[in-house]
Formats: structure tokens, C-alpha cells, sequence
């Protein structure tokens, strides 16, 4: 070949290599100019809304009900943009949408449609049922709609002045439940030998990695509080029906024979039992909610408006409207989710993030009092630690700083609400657990079956003793326990100066027993039983501030904007399976995913000291878990 065509050749080569890197290149800047177009979009809050006359408001919330949306921004992002429904929906936009419609002439009526909720807890339903009572009050009607109904939706449902489900359609209660895997067979199998530190018989926190079945002491203390839970239950629903308050457990113990009555109808047997008040499809709803607002055509249905159209919508009115400047603040600060030490990530309360955040509203002149909501199970005591002194620096400052107490509050979660002026939660709160463990695995056994054999040397005796492929030594175990002992000492000593109880008294109460919100009111461990928005108005109250003189200031975590548009590209991705709605078992697969999840595991198990207040006290309730 001459040295033209060897020339001629590199030549073609090198401008078709040049126009795929122009190509390449192009793609990258377009995709980028994408994706921040669409981040944009997002953060400013999509189209605006109006809001017609004579409409119904729709509330659907979809995925977990949640205190506070603590996705990964750009997973919310990939979501609206690939037209799934959102997987968390904040309580506190179906509370305001409720609130802000009660007196909105515009707004006839109310439609729940709760089917797309995955998760919601006793006490949030209950701040959503007092809003319910609250818009009927005001002489509107409430109708649920649903295809079927599982305890979770029907709660909500209960407190309407019409509950309709499809035909085909089912209410499916159970009934509350707590139950675990245990490892320990398996673990004996690998030859993991897991030492465990703790004070307190009732901190079954550690029971999956030591025992093969529930201890006597937790299998009583959990029917103790689940009990409760069941019984708040069945008089929230019977109060929104007018019925006995056996009525939820009286449908479920006849359930089966129920059914056989009316072979096998399901929706029979709750319109029987007065469960329903009407049967009937969607098409035939449709039409029967048009004869009160008329049919909008365009969107083959009657004339309605979403939940999260119609706050954009209200909250653009109020904005066009003149602030009062300097109006008194009070700050709202939410603890969600594990405690885990440093700035933690989404779904998780760093204690970093959330102590900047009580520290800045120390800082803020126009904040005159804090509501610390907390909705977790605990976690790192050195995290939890410091969310609590960030809470004394706010009363050194004088500003009252009051606890509201969502779904969970327990172990660490109780850590950072025992200082507050005040505490409040729901009867049906999941509270106490008032103890703290440690946990730690070795593997030399392990390791000796595959023919590993660990040794060396050291200068003292601690010098590798706390390697995991060695066993634990006496004296080690010693060291932590001494370490375990002296931080439930701070914590019962911490809750008896907070709760202005004797120490004797909180080790009674303590050791790591689970209450009901309502035992813990009598037993002096919270103050009060109410709301969020009773907690807010509480701590007005003691900042001497008027009804309605103030605004409610959520602080909110801040990330920085490389980290809002790369954390989703740098984590990981994965499948999930969906079995169909059979009863507990998309539940069982969440749990059994959570617990065997080790990545989660090492990421929220990060206290620098390795000693943890932390409770696995979230009861199954018969709710359709993803």
C-alpha cells in the first residue's frame, strides 16, 4: 500500500474518531443542559395552579407517609420525570390541604383516596382523622374511595361521611404484629460467635443475634404495648363509624365465617357489618361525585384538584400577599429515621445535620421557641447526645424547646427528647426503650473451619484485642461492659433530671421496656398527649407568644448542589420484586431486605464507640410494604 493511501486512511479514520468525540461531547452538554433544566424545574415547584370554583379536593398520598420528604433530591427528580408516583408524601400536606379547605368556598368537598399509601403510622392517621372531624365540622363532606382497603387506608376511611370500595374489593385488617428472623443458628453454623453488652432484660434490640426464638420478658412487654396500639385503633375507627370499639376486632375474629356467609364476598360482608356505606365501581363514583361538582370532560371525571395542586396553588396566593417582617417564628426540627453519627444521608438523622440545625435556630432572632418532631428509632448514642445538647444550649438561650412525638420515639429517639420543656405524643406513640446495647461479632471460629488461623504479637493486652478474627477477651468484654453500664447511668440519669422523676424510679421504668404513648403519659415519661399542631401551640405558649402571632419555620437539611445532582449517579442501583397484594408478604420481604441488609447496617451502625440506643419496635400493621 503506498505511503498516499496509508495517509489517505489515517486520515478518514482520524475525522470519523474526531466526529464521534464531537458526538460524545454533544450528548454529554445536552444531557447536562437536561438535567439541570430538570432539577430546575423541580426545585421551583412546576406550573402554576388555580384553583376553580366548585371543585373537590382530592387527597392521595402515595408511597411511606413521612414528617419530612428526605428523599435524595435527584431521586425525586427521577421520579416525576419518569411518571412514578412519589414514594414518600409529608403528613403535614394533607393536614395544611385539610386545614386551608375547611374555610376555602371554592372547595365543595373531599375525596380520600389512600390505595398508592404503602406505610403510615397509628399516630400519624390519628393527626389526619382530628383534621377530618375537624373539615366535617365545618359542614363539608368527606368521601373515601378505594378499590380495597388494607388498616392502614382504612383508619382515614373510617372517619368519612361515605366509604366506598369496587365490588371486587376487600377491607383487609389483621391486626398489629411484631415478629423477627433469628440468627443465631445460622451464625453458630459460620462459626460467628456474637458478643453482646447491654443493661436491662426488656432491650431485645440484639435478641436475632443471641437467641433462636422472642425472649418471655420481650414476648410480653411487646403484646403489652402492641395491645395498646390495637385498641387505639379499634376506637379510632369505631369513633368514626359510631360503633362499639370491639368493632375491629369483632370483624376480623369473623372474618372467615363471615365470608362463607356470603360466599366469599368480601365487600358484602363489610357493607354487612358497616364497614361501608357504599359498593359500587369507578365509573358509577365518578358519576354520583359529578352530580355534586359537575363532570370535567377533558379529564373524564368530576371536577377535582389534587392535594399537592391545590398548597402550590395557596401557597402562591399567600406569598403574592405582604409578610408582616419580623414576625416571631417558631422553628420546627424534625428527627427522622436511624441517628447516626456526622451529616448522615437521606432517610437518616445525622446528628451533625440536625444539631446545625437547632444551633442555627438558636442563632435566629425571629425564632422564639423550637418543636423537636422526632419519628425514629434511635441509634448512636454519640450522635443522640448531641441533638440533646443542642437542645439545652436553646433553653440556655431562653428559648423553650417542646417534643412532639410522631409514629416511634424510642431509645435514642427518646435520648433527644428528654431535655425538652415539654413532651408530647399519641397515645398510640411507640416510646420508652430506655436502654442502650453493644454488639460485637467475632469470626475466628469461622475463619478456623476454612483452615485460618489468626496470631501475632502485641505490646499490651488490648493491642489487637478488639480484632474480629480474634476471640474476645475477658478482660475486653470487661472494658465494654463497664462502657454499656456507664451510659444507661447517663440516660436514666439524663431522663430523671428531665422528667424531674427519681432515678430509681426511671431504672423501673426503664432497662429497656417499650410503652404506648399513653402508659408513658402515666407514667410521667412524656407530659402531655396531642398533636403536632398542639406541640407547636404549646411552645408558643411558653414563649409568650398570642395564638396566630407567630409562623411555623420548618428547618429543612441543605445540601449543596454537586451533591443534589451526583449523589444519585454514585450510589447504587437495584431491583426490587413485587409479589401482588398477598397479605404480609411484600412486609416480610421489606424486613427481611432491612435486616440482611449489610451496607445499611454499617451505615447506620456508626456511633465513633460503637454504643447504641436503638429499638426494632416497628409493628407490622397489615399495609402494603414495597
Amino acid at each position: 500500500m503506498s505511503n498516499n493511501n496509508k495517509s489517505f486512511i489515517g486520515r478518514f479514520f482520524g475525522f470519523i474518531w474526531g466526529a464521534v468525540i464531537i458526538v460524545f461531547r454533544t450528548l454529554v452538554v445536552l444531557s447536562l443542559i437536561a438535567s439541570l433544566t430538570l432539577l430546575w424545574l423541580t426545585f421551583r415547584g412546576g406550573r402554576s395552579v388555580t384553583v376553580d370554583d366548585n371543585v373537590a379536593l382530592i387527597l392521595a398520598p402515595t408511597g411511606e407517609l413521612v414528617e419530612q420528604v428526605d428523599l435524595d433530591p435527584t431521586q425525586r427528580l427521577i421520579e416525576n420525570f419518569s411518571g412514578e408516583l412519589p414514594s414518600q408524601s409529608k403528613l403535614r400536606d394533607l393536614t395544611e390541604a385539610l386545614r386551608a379547605a375547611k374555610d376555602d368556598a371554592r372547595i365543595n368537598f373531599v375525596v380520600l383516596k389512600f390505595d398508592a399509601l404503602w406505610s403510615a403510622g397509628l399516630p400519624q392517621l390519628e393527626e389526619l382523622a382530628a383534621e377530618i372531624k375537624a373539615f366535617r365540622a365545618s359542614g363539608k363532606k368527606v368521601v373515601a374511595y378505594g378499590p380495597w382497603y388494607d388498616q392502614v387506608h382504612y383508619y382515614t376511611a373510617a372517619q368519612a361521611d361515605e366509604i366506598v370500595m369496587d365490588p371486587l374489593g376487600m377491607v383487609a385488617i389483621e391486626g398489629y404484629s411484631l415478629y423477627n428472623n433469628y440468627f443465631k443458628d445460622a451464625l453458630d453454623k459460620l462459626g460467628v460467635d456474637v458478643h453482646v453488652f447491654r443493661v436491662g432484660e426488656y432491650k431485645s434490640a440484639v435478641e436475632p443475634f443471641t437467641r433462636t426464638d422472642m425472649s418471655e420478658e420481650a414476648r410480653t412487654a411487646n403484646l403489652d404495648w402492641l395491645g395498646d396500639l390495637w385498641r387505639d385503633y379499634g376506637k379510632g375507627v369505631a369513633a368514626g363509624r359510631g360503633q362499639p370499639e370491639t368493632m375491629a376486632d369483632d370483624y376480623v375474629r369473623d372474618l372467615r365465617a363471615g365470608l362463607a356467609k356470603h360466599g366469599g364476598d368480601a365487600a358484602a360482608y363489610a357493607q354487612e357489618r358497616g364497614w361501608l356505606t357504599h359498593v359500587e365501581t369507578l365509573t358509577q363514583f365518578r358519576a354520583r361525585m359529578a352530580e355534586a361538582v359537575g363532570f370535567d370532560e377533558d379529564h373524564g371525571s368530576f371536577r377535582q384538584i389534587h392535594h399537592l395542586d391545590y398548597l402550590r396553588a395557596i401557597r402562591a396566593e399567600r406569598l403574592a400577599k405582604p409578610a408582616v417582617p419580623g414576625q416571631p417564628k417558631v422553628a420546627l426540627v424534625v428527627v427522622q429515621g436511624e441517628i447516626v453519627d456526622g451529616p448522615g444521608s437521606a432517610g437518616q438523622a445525622g446528628g451533625d445535620t440536625i444539631t446545625d440545625l437547632l444551633d442555627e435556630a438558636r442563632r435566629d432572632e425571629d425564632v422564639r421557641a423550637v418543636v423537636l418532631r422526632v419519628d425514629s428509632p434511635g441509634g448512636s448514642v454519640w450522635a443522640s447526645e448531641q441533638i440533646r445538647r443542642a437542645v439545652q444550649n436553646l433553653k440556655a438561650d431562653g428559648k423553650p424547646v417542646v417534643a412532639s412525638m410522631s409514629t416511634l420515639a424510642a431509645s435514642g429517639g427518646y435520648w433527644v427528647s428528654m431535655d425538652a420543656d415539654q413532651i408530647w405524643a399519641h397515645e398510640s406513640t411507640i416510646t420508652g426503650s430506655i436502654g442502650i446495647f453493644g454488639l460485637i461479632p467475632t469470626l475466628d471460629r469461622g475463619l478456623g473451619k476454612l483452615g485460618i488461623r489468626t496470631d501475632g504479637v502485641g505490646t499490651t493486652p488490648l493491642a489487637g484485642a478488639f480484632r474480629l478474627d480474634r476471640p474476645l477477651s475477658p478482660e475486653v468484654g470487661a472494658i465494654i461492659q463497664s462502657q454499656i453500664e456507664k451510659g444507661y447511668r447517663d440516660f436514666i440519669e439524663g431522663v430523671a433530671a428531665g422528667r424531674k422523676l427519681p432515678v430509681e424510679k426511671v431504672n423501673e421504668l426503664a432497662r429497656g421496656r417499650v410503652w404506648s404513648g399513653a402508659d408513658a403519659k402515666g407514667l410521667g415519661l412524656i407530659d402531655e398527649t396531642g398533636s403536632l399542631q398542639q406541640a407547636v401551640d404549646a411552645a408558643a405558649t411558653l414563649a409568650g407568644l398570642e395564638t396566630n402571632a407567630y409562623t411555623l419555620d420548618e428547618r429543612e437539611p441543605s445540601r449543596d448542589f454537586a451533591s443534589r445532582f451526583l449523589s444519585r449517579f454514585s450510589g447504587s442501583f437495584g431491583a426490587t420484586l413485587d409479589i401482588g397484594y398477598i397479605p404480609g408478604a411484600s412486609a416480610w420481604l421489606r424486613q427481611w431486605r432491612e435486616q440482611a441488609d449489610l451496607e445499611q447496617a454499617l451505615r447506620s451502625f456508626n456511633d465513633p464507640r460503637g454504643i447504641y440506643a436503638h429499638c426494632f419496635c416497628t409493628p407490622a400493621s397489615g399495609g402494603r410494604k414495597h
